[in-house]
């Protein structure tokens, strides 16, 4: 039976009273839709004002480590995550992707990974060039370094492509293999027509390749992308292993959903255990303001400029947007200062929220935060010429340019653990001939930076 107008008018007019919400619902749909989000932030910034309002205590160091005890078990949980989340997503993402498509892929990523990196370390060095953080007097409030190193940068790029290399997968989980030099000393003899005398004490300099307790992540990259590839080459015999790992993967971000719920809890203290852990923040403040200052402005150009300007030039799109849909992730790597921790929320964040391709974000992810090093390749850029200027020493354009390369290429070489910058470092100042002693100047606005 056919409706008359007048019944229908009615009927269309109930409809939108019923979609009519109320502005107090409107609120709550958006609390409810980003609970987590809100709680992260609230943890960040809650871990911030009892840092800074237990500092007047003087807290003890056992105290302090009670303090960041929460923070130390999401650590823990998240770290627990990283290798099966690496290995599940990796196979995966290059075993269902086509062989011609993963190249692609790939190589893009990889373009775009030494380009920002590279833009990053001449961004440093056009600030800390700009800014002059540091000089003559400033070395005199500072001091003078302690910081020792026998590593060369030559020492520096072999490790990298040896640990691209493991000799046990199993170790490769667990350890990570570098360089190290000891010295054994030796009575040289001098013959005489008479006798034997003993000359001076020479130091034999011993070369050693040594493990260390991290994860040699870029071994395990190397290893599961050739794997990867050889399932995606066997078709459907491989198809029970494919299997397999998809289903590992499904598991990992089960559990990844489960500790978000806890993340904000431990960011807090996590947070609030970093500043209280800050022996004198006034003093380190007063002499090292101007280079804090040069890199923190130094990443905010990067992430809202540079990174902003390519994502915009590439896809066409608001990248404030896609940032918005990162948020979580953003703020968990703040409060964590790791981007291997912050690598579960950051598969989250981007299959959920912004419904990007899983299959590309599972190739992508793992190699992005192993060798895509941004803040740490502009950190490693201001830092060398922080230290030149504080010795009184000019640079030339040459030595510029070769900064900028060895910071690129140290960064990709760092752990994605935090402070891992300090130890990579060594690379840039020994390219360019300045002291590695005064590493150690920096050392206390590190957590910061």
């Amino acid at each position: 039976m056919n409706l008359s107008e007048q019944q229908k008018r009615t009927l269309l007019n109930k409809d939108r009273k019923e979609r009519i919400v109320s502005p107090f619902e409107k609120v709550l749909s958006q609390i409810k839709m980003h609970t987590q989000l809100i709680l992260t932030f609230l943890g960040v910034s809650l871990g911030i004002l009892l840092g800074f309002t237990l500092r007047s205590a003087n807290l003890s160091s056992e105290t302090i480590m009670i303090i960041s005890f929460p923070g130390d078990l999401l650590m823990r949980m998240l770290k627990m995550l990283v290798l099966p989340l690496v290995v599940s997503s990796l196979i995966t993402g290059v075993a269902v992707l086509d062989p011609k498509a993963s190249g692609k892929i790939g190589l893009y990523a990889i373009c775009y990974y030494i380009l920002s990196t590279i833009l990053a370390a001449s961004l440093g060095i056009i600030l800390v060039i700009t800014i002059k953080p540091g000089d003559k007097e400033t070395k005199s409030e500072v001091g003078e370094g302690t910081a020792k190193s026998t590593i060369t940068s030559q020492d520096a790029i072999m490790d990298l492509i040896r640990n691209l290399f493991p000799e046990n997968l199993i170790q490769a989980t667990i350890q990570q293999g570098q360089t190290h030099y000891t010295y054994e000393k030796s009575n040289s003899i001098i013959k005489s027509s008479n006798s034997s005398v003993l000359g001076n004490d020479n130091e034999k300099k011993k070369w050693n390749f040594k493990y260390n307790d991290n994860t040699n992540i870029l071994g395990v990259i190397a290893f599961c992308v050739a794997f990867g590839m050889i399932i995606s080459s066997m078709g459907r015999k491989a198809e029970i292993l494919l299997h397999l790992f998809l289903v590992l993967n499904e598991i990992t971000m089960k559990f990844v959903k489960i500790i978000m719920w806890y993340a904000p809890f431990g960011i807090l203290f996590l947070v609030s255990g970093k500043i209280l852990e800050i022996d004198d923040m006034g003093n380190t403040a007063r002499k090292l303001g101007l280079y804090m200052i040069t890199v923190i402005l130094g990443l905010m150009i990067h992430c809202f400029i540079t990174l902003c300007s390519l994502y915009f030039i590439i896809t066409r799109k608001n990248p404030f947007k896609f940032y918005y849909g990162c948020l979580q992730a953003v703020i968990t790597g703040f409060g964590t200062s790791s981007s291997s921790a912050t690598l579960p929320v950051t598969f989250r964040c981007l299959e959920e929220n912004l419904r990007i391709d899983s299959r590309v974000t599972r190739f992508v992810l793992p190699i992005g935060s192993t060798i895509n090093m941004d803040g740490t390749a502009l950190y490693e850029a201001v830092a060398p010429i922080f230290i030149a200027q504080l010795n009184g020493r000019s640079l030339n354009f040459v030595e510029y340019i070769i900064i900028s390369l060895t910071a690129t290429v140290a960064s990709i070489g760092a752990a994605s653990i935090p402070s891992a910058g300090l130890v990579t470092m060594v690379i840039v100042l020994q390219s360019v001939g300045l002291p590695v002693k005064d590493i150690s100047l920096i050392f206390a606005v590190d957590f910061f930076l």
